[in-house]
């Protein structure tokens, strides 16, 4: 590999995956000294108009990306963490994962209303089954009237709705926000109280084929370790729960400091059936996990205990 050779990242095309790819990109060129240059590769779930569980959930923007690193048409390519499918290819590396943006659901509604103001029969658009289950029982035990509608797009398409009067509000990622500088249009962050986030969510997921072992080196710089034993955690749990990335499942870990020091690390789970009616929700704490497999026992233990609670009966057909 040339040391001068400009490193070609394979990113989605919408705003958000060029924002985020971007920002990556620089990052690398500035630790590698090489230029970094953006090349877009149009996804499946880019073009389909299905709703993304039925295409398979949102491991359809991953396979693309996938495919062209694996073919060699890119080195590299960067994803949303919450989209990859739990099980690795061999073929590739997840060489980084670097350090987390805030990884909480936000609502951009109408008026500058938080949740708890919105008027009864509020129409509140996602696409997420996990987000609808926990707004759902979040209204039942809380009095309100809620109703939530299943919508697709990218940011501008769902905000949309909200400013065209279609909907009340929508639920979207405050990290794909953040990194479009759009931070400022949330109208009230949604605590992980009240809804648990998808596994891995708020992180990015920067692959490369697994036998390039000097750009696996390279990118490991961008490694944030407290991260990405957060996410291996929440992404064994969604795995031993047998769910895909789209079923109603949400999952945190998050680390439990003492001062400056961090003590042990928190996983919560939850699944429930996407009206909110049957909830399964779970937290365990333990020493941080100083590997990869003492993350994944910690996952794998969380989801015992939630399938034995019921949990499998409240996914559909994914459970299976």
């Amino acid at each position: 590999m040339s040391k001068t050779a400009a490193l070609r990242l394979g990113t989605r095309r919408s705003k958000l995956a060029m924002a985020q790819s971007g920002q990556v990109a620089d990052a690398v060129s500035r630790m590698t000294g090489r230029p970094v240059e953006l090349v877009e590769i149009t996804t499946y779930g880019d073009t389909s108009r299905e709703h993304l569980a039925q295409i398979g959930g949102t491991g359809v923007f991953v396979a693309a990306l996938r495919e062209a690193v694996h073919r060699g048409e890119v080195d590299l390519a960067v994803h949303s963490l919450k989209d990859l499918p739990t099980t690795q290819p061999d073929e590739l590396a997840l060489a980084a994962v670097p350090g987390r943006e805030d990884p909480r659901d936000v609502i951009v509604a109408r008026d500058a209303l938080k949740l708890t103001d919105l008027p009864r029969g509020a129409r509140i658009g996602t696409g997420s089954p996990r987000r609808m289950a926990q707004l759902n029982a979040y209204a039942r035990g809380h009095g309100l009237d809620i109703e939530t509608i299943p919508i697709r797009g990218n940011v501008d398409t769902r905000i949309g709705y909200v400013r065209g009067g279609e909907l009340d509000a929508v639920v979207l990622a405050a990290a794909g926000l953040n990194r479009l500088g759009r931070i400022d249009e949330v109208t009230d962050f949604l605590s992980v109280d009240t809804v648990l986030p998808a596994p891995g969510q708020g992180a990015l997921a920067i692959e490369c084929a697994a036998d390039n072992a000097e750009l696996i080196a390279l990118l490991g710089e961008l490694d944030d370790p407290f991260t990405r034993v957060a996410v291996t955690a929440e992404r064994s749990l969604l795995a031993a729960l047998e769910a895909g990335c789209s079923a109603p499942v949400g999952a945190l870990a998050d680390l439990l400091a003492d001062g400056q020091i961090v003590k042990e690390m928190r996983l919560r789970g939850v699944v429930g059936t996407t009206d909110g009616a049957r909830m399964v929700q779970l937290s365990t704490t333990g020493p941080v996990p100083e590997t990869d497999d003492q993350a994944v026992t910690l996952g794998r233990e969380l989801a015992t205990e939630m399938l034995a609670q019921g949990a499998a009966g409240l996914m559909g057909e994914r459970a299976q």
